[in-house]
């Protein structure tokens, strides 16, 4: 009877509708439930309803299983970033501040994609897909650093935007993580996650010399001019740079 049973199984793993999906979905499940280190291979297997050897035919490993299901997410990522960016329309201010909030509400509709793809330690670069996909989600907040930071005023030392994607992108994931893991439970907070990582920016962006004031924006969807910096003025000032271009590199 034991030898039945196995049999069955066995025959309802090689057979499944579509196996690889059913894991990935069966492992996504999991880490909604458990988190990235809270099951095995073979427990990824018997979610599936399939035999243990059943997801040795399309994956490695469960280390491959998790870099799966993190490309995925980071590529539903790199839509949601895209989409939210929009090539910075109307004006560079509003589009960068829709990104903050799209980063947000991805890590709290997805949760188990964003813990696959920030917390489960596998190695981005073992596997060129993964890292591709990562890299290009990330290239959408270097873009918007770069629009920002051709928009440093007069006289103040226009920042690397490499170094600006990074610090925001640091101070995206720390609110992400502090409110999607439940710690602001423990710490009754005046604030949304949203208005949290507003703050966050406009103080870090003060600190860097840009005005923080709400401005208007012109016709063409660009800042308009901000005062001049103490000690100068507006007539012996150059006018505010305008938005660089979206040509991107990817991150070194």
């Amino acid at each position: 009877m034991s030898w039945r049973k196995e049999q069955r199984r066995a025959e309802r793993g090689y057979h499944h509708g579509n196996l690889k999906e059913a894991l990935l979905q069966a492992a996504l499940d999991l880490i909604a439930q458990k988190g990235p280190a809270g099951f095995t291979f073979a427990d990824a297997a018997r979610s599936a309803g399939v035999s243990p050897a059943a997801p040795y035919r399309h994956f490695r490993d469960r280390e491959e299983l998790l870099s799966s299901i993190a490309q995925r997410g980071f590529e539903q990522f790199e839509a949601v970033l895209t989409k939210a960016w929009d090539d910075g329309r109307p004006d560079t201010v509003s589009a960068f501040e829709r990104v903050g909030r799209a980063y947000l509400a991805f890590a709290r509709n997805e949760p188990a994609f964003y813990s696959a793809m920030f917390e489960s330690g596998v190695p981005i670069d073992v596997n060129p897909m993964l890292s591709a996909a990562s890299e290009r989600a990330f290239g959408i907040i270097r873009a918007a650093a770069e629009r920002l930071a051709a928009l440093t005023p007069p006289g103040v030392a226009r920042p690397p935007a490499l170094m600006m994607a990074l610090h925001i992108w640091s101070m995206s994931h720390g609110v992400a993580s502090l409110f999607g893991r439940g710690d602001a439970a423990r710490r009754k907070l005046p604030m949304s996650a949203e208005d949290l990582l507003e703050a966050g920016v406009l103080i870090y962006l003060r600190g860097l010399g840009f005005p923080t004031e709400r401005k208007g924006t012109d016709q063409a969807g660009a800042a308009t001019q901000p005062p001049p910096p103490p000690g100068t003025s507006s007539a012996a000032s150059p006018p505010s740079p305008p938005p660089g271009p979206w040509g991107h590199k990817p991150a070194t």
